[in-house]
């Protein structure tokens, strides 16, 4: 099959950064700026294999300059299917019939492979337990219905068919399935519950992160709800609840009112909280959705991890 192609075409205007009388600007940066959807990493590469024109000129310099009224055209190839292969992984699954799978994910386990991800993803695993999951939804992603970080833990909903995989598709978006997540974070909020409404879009320096953009320069909405469960000296218990679910919402929601999650080496700072843990202090707690045949309405509870259980009794310990 013909690769599809996609093709952005943008002209120089002067930005918020530009200095001097006749400003100019490095390729790769000012097409990131203007890109909030691609990863810089993927626009070099796409400069490095000649889908970058500039008046008209391939240009495969990241660092070339572009001055006020050049024509950039920039052609985005589909991504080339990836060559999945089924692996066996253990699963702890928390449900199972012929429609749904419902997994307790571990915490380093990724869920669909990716550049630098290609094999030993939950995907992967999957596939050797449900061998007709293939093409379900895609094939880069075949039965995924919502993601998990890698080094978030808890409940993930995957379809076994297209029928179902469509309608959890519809409930997430129109908001209907629940998503609860338990998260222990750096410091005691003066109050008991609240609502974070902040867009999130990439991050505008740091092109692997997300951070709270506005929906004028590319963040997307995202709302998060909290509320504390048990007070920990400076720490605090949470409950989450996403009403949106934008790639490290509560990570990066959780940042940006001043209380991280803990062990989140991205959005945090690498503070010792003296529990060795494999990734953020983040679960996936409840899932309650609609089931997809029978229509009705169900709900899956996640065991927490051991190294969560371990940080919340030393930090009972602590502060007790």
């Amino acid at each position: 099959m013909t690769p599809q192609l996609s093709i952005k075409f943008l002209q120089v205007q002067e930005t918020s950064k530009s200095t001097g009388s006749t400003p100019s600007y490095r390729l790769d940066s000012y097409i990131a700026q203007q890109t909030p959807d691609l990863s810089r990493s993927r626009i070099q590469k796409l400069i490095e294999q000649g889908n970058v024109q500039v008046n008209d000129h391939v240009c495969i310099s990241k660092k070339a300059k572009v001055q006020l009224g050049d024509r950039i055209s920039l052609t985005i190839p589909d991504p080339k299917p990836l060559e999945l292969q089924p692996e066996v992984i253990p699963l702890d699954i928390l449900y199972e019939d012929e429609v749904l799978i419902i997994i307790n994910k571990p915490a380093g386990l990724v869920v669909h492979p990716a550049p630098g991800h290609e094999s030993g993803t939950l995907v992967n695993a999957l596939l050797a337990h449900c061998p007709k999951l293939t093409g379900i939804g895609g094939v880069q992603r075949p039965g995924i219905v919502h993601r998990l970080d890698k080094d978030t833990t808890g409940a993930i909903a995957i379809a076994k068919t297209d029928q179902a995989h469509g309608h959890l598709q519809a409930q997430l978006q129109a908001k209907t399935a629940q998503r609860q997540y338990l998260g222990v974070v750096y410091g005691a909020p003066s109050a008991e519950s609240g609502t974070i409404n902040q867009p999130i879009g990439r991050h505008p320096v740091d092109r692997k992160k997300m951070a709270v953009v506005p929906v004028e320069k590319g963040g997307r909405p995202a709302i998060t709800h909290w509320q504390v469960r048990e007070r920990l000296g400076n720490y605090t218990l949470m409950h989450f609840q996403l009403e949106t679910g934008r790639t490290h919402q509560i990570r990066v929601h959780s940042s940006y009112i001043g209380h991280p999650i803990v062990g989140d080496t991205v959005y945090s700072s690498a503070r010792s909280v003296g529990v060795n843990l494999p990734g953020q202090a983040l679960h996936a707690w409840r899932l309650q959705l609609q089931h997809p045949v029978s229509g009705e309405w169900i709900e899956f509870v996640a065991p927490p991890p051991l190294a969560l259980i371990k940080l919340l009794d030393v930090l009972r310990l602590r502060f007790s």
